[in-house]
């Protein structure tokens, strides 16, 4: 399989103003996150999709590939697909959020794997263990699925409620790293936006609220992105050694 990873890196942040170039220890943000995806042994090509200027000098200027797209892009996944046009020959497209500096390479390797033997698969995802601390932070999203692996539901809220005891049922995080067959996600940025994708912010509703099937593969992998100064400091002091 032709397997392309794409890292969305948008300029503006509420929070954190040109995040994609951050320092961290040294380097900017964008450069950690694609010097780690560019370490999995699947992809045949891993990309920077980003909307400024500054963002791709920046990745040509440490040897990246990366690809000018509009700015106009609502989503990331409107980005991912403005991609996808143009590379044709790519079967499956993997997303690597650019806020991601600590991702582990096998766990995109992980996500490529999981359409060896399905072809009829056309979305998949990740989801790790829940700590405690985390189970009602809305900045952290849940997710909950079948007896098969695939997603019944995402939530900023705890999921499932813990009616009787919490450990009668795993809880989980959800990991934003998403992966897709070319022509689902052409099609997949055509969806309406839908209602519960709206009132949780979560765009990966739209699929499952349209009828598609989200495979989500269980890894024990932790990271921490980047979406606060304090979230910048915590990865600045992991990477410096000072972490533990």
């Amino acid at each position: 399989m032709n397997i392309l990873c794409v890292i969305p890196a948008r300029y503006a942040s509420t929070r954190l103003p040109g995040k994609p170039l951050l320092d961290i220890a040294g380097q900017p943000m964008i450069q950690r996150v694609y010097e780690r995806a560019k370490q999995a042994k699947r992809p045949s090509t891993v990309l920077v999709a980003t909307d400024h200027q500054a963002v791709y000098r920046a990745v040509e200027a440490f040897g990246g590939a990366a690809m000018l797209t509009s700015p106009e892009h609502p989503t990331g996944t409107d980005r991912l697909a403005e991609v996808a046009v143009s590379f044709p020959a790519a079967d499956i497209i993997i997303n690597v959020q650019g806020d991601e500096p600590l991702i582990e390479p096998q766990v995109i390797d992980d996500l490529a794997a999981a359409f060896d033997d399905d072809q009829a698969l056309a979305m998949a995802t990740l989801m790790t263990p829940l700590s405690e601390a985390e189970q009602h932070n809305p900045n952290v999203v849940k997710v909950i699925t079948d007896l098969k692996g695939y997603a019944l539901y995402f939530s900023r809220s705890l999921i499932p409620y813990p009616r009787v005891r919490l450990n009668d049922a795993p809880v989980y995080k959800h990991l934003g790293l998403y992966a897709y067959r070319r022509e689902f996600l052409l099609k997949y940025a055509r969806l309406a936006p839908t209602p519960l994708e709206s009132v949780e912010s979560l765009e990966q509703l739209r699929a499952l609220e349209h009828g598609y099937r989200i495979k989500v593969i269980k890894t024990d992998f932790q990271t921490v992105g980047v979406d606060t100064p304090e979230d910048l400091a915590l990865v600045n002091k992991l990477l410096s050694g000072k972490g533990g």
